[in-house]
């Protein structure tokens, strides 16, 4: 009876480390660019502005002459107040801790490059972060068995190439190489096996990557290029499996001793298949003289993810499964450039960028994802045929955000509810250089 309570008592905090906000839609990264971001991202693929555009869509680097260069650091802030409203332990009593702020700032460089080869052959290489960002609370906030530290970062290496087959069309292909590094962390409520919940409290923490076997996946894209003035974009980009090893380190009070002598709750190796979802974007571009119109629709299937599994490298830790249950997202977008002269360029955009995860229920302190709505704003500078610059600024504005997360796994005494509201919001400041010769 002992050893089933610790089967319980180890299941449940593997699944409040491995939250399933681990893959809400707040960890795929669109910030590819300073020249996109004053738009909001509405050029897409079609703009093909810059060497930005071959992670947007390979296809559109026909649009690019000779050699082109981009680096870009995007600095991310998010906001994310959380204020109880009813969180209890297992046994109905109120959870105690704090309210806390869990959002965190980051900058994540950019680099891409885009070569002519022939009138027809075009060859690009991107390297950049399409999902990463995290959480980190105070150790003892109300909602720590849920979640105190999250934190993912991916890194792609993504070479490819186009061909332009005549005035009108363009195709073009990719092969991307990625790694990923993943951190969760949360409490363990060691006091609820011991009849006082919240007398006895340890940690857990997770760690990973993929670091001896990287993953790949691939990506396509069609540019058809109507007259000199209207360009539409077509882009896929391919789901990427990561199979993660990694350490699974306890923190266990001493009062607790008694409840791991038979093995549990002793560090080990552990693995996962963590899954990034495939996407697709269809934008359009006009210009109209001095003034450019753009749109974009982009589609990410987030669905993908059903459940996250742990598995241990100690046979006397059962596997831990988190119910995902995520929907696919849309997101879509508006935005314009107008040319005050040859050299500068002033950039506006809205968008709206719908939630993955589907309701309270299912929404983890992790990453508390919801819709939002971007406003942004940019300008870029042309020093000389070779330099610019570009500058982009968004503010994303988060529908109030509430939580009701009760761990269904079957272990009573630590069935703790974490429920309350967010207040969130994202600030993002955009900067990058381009050359081109």
């Amino acid at each position: 009876m002992l050893l089933n309570h610790h089967r319980k008592l180890l299941n449940v905090s593997a699944l409040l480390l491995a939250a399933s906000s681990l893959h809400a839609a707040g960890f795929a990264i669109i910030e590819n660019s300073a020249s996109g971001m004053g738009s909001a991202y509405a050029s897409g693929g079609a703009a093909a502005e810059d060497a930005s555009t071959v992670w947007f869509n390979p296809a559109s680097m026909t649009q690019l002459k000779g050699v082109s260069l981009v680096a870009a650091v995007n600095f991310i802030s998010a906001k994310a107040d959380f204020s109880n409203d009813g969180s209890a332990f297992a046994d109905g009593s109120p959870l105690t801790g704090p309210d806390a702020d869990g959002g965190e700032a980051a900058p994540i460089p950019t680099f891409y490059a885009t070569g002519q080869v022939t009138d027809d052959l075009f060859l690009g290489l991107s390297i950049n972060t399409p999902f990463g960002l995290g959480t980190k609370y105070d150790d003892d906030w109300v909602g720590r068995y849920h979640a105190v530290e999250t934190y993912l970062m991916t890194l792609n290496v993504n070479p490819a190439v186009a061909y332009k087959i005549d005035e009108h069309w363009s195709v073009g292909a990719g092969v991307s190489a990625q790694y990923v590094d993943v951190k969760l962390t949360s409490a363990v409520d060691f006091g609820a096996l011991m009849g006082a919940p919240g007398s006895a409290d340890g940690f857990g923490d997770l760690t990973g990557d993929n670091a001896g076997d990287l993953s790949f996946g691939w990506n396509v894209g069609v540019l058809y290029r109507l007259d000199e003035h209207t360009r539409f974009s077509l882009a896929y980009r391919s789901k990427i499996s990561h199979h993660v090893t990694g350490d699974a380190d306890f923190i266990v009070p001493a009062a607790a001793a008694p409840l791991v002598g038979s093995g549990l709750f002793v560090d080990t190796g552990l693995r996962s298949d963590v899954n990034m979802p495939a996407s697709a974007s269809l934008s359009a571009f006009h210009g109209y003289g001095t003034f450019d119109l753009m749109a974009d629709v982009m589609w990410t299937q987030w669905s993908v993810f059903k459940e996250l599994r742990i598995k241990y490298d100690n046979p006397q830790q059962p596997d831990s499964v988190t119910t995902e249950n995520y929907q696919d997202q849309w997101r879509v977008a508006v935005g314009g450039r107008y040319h005050v002269n040859p050299d500068l360029i002033l950039r506006a955009g809205l968008a709206y960028d719908g939630k993955a995860v589907k309701n309270a229920h299912y929404r983890t302190p992790r990453i508390p994802d919801n819709d939002r709505t971007w406003l942004s704003l940019g300008l870029g500078y042309r020093f000389s045929e070779m330099f610019g610059c570009d500058v982009g600024y968004s503010h994303l504005f988060v529908a109030d955000t509430p939580i009701d997360n009760q761990y269904e796994s079957g272990a009573d005494p630590l069935k703790h509810r974490l429920k309350g509201n967010y207040a969130s919001s994202v600030d993002i400041l955009s900067v990058q250089l381009s050359m081109k010769f």
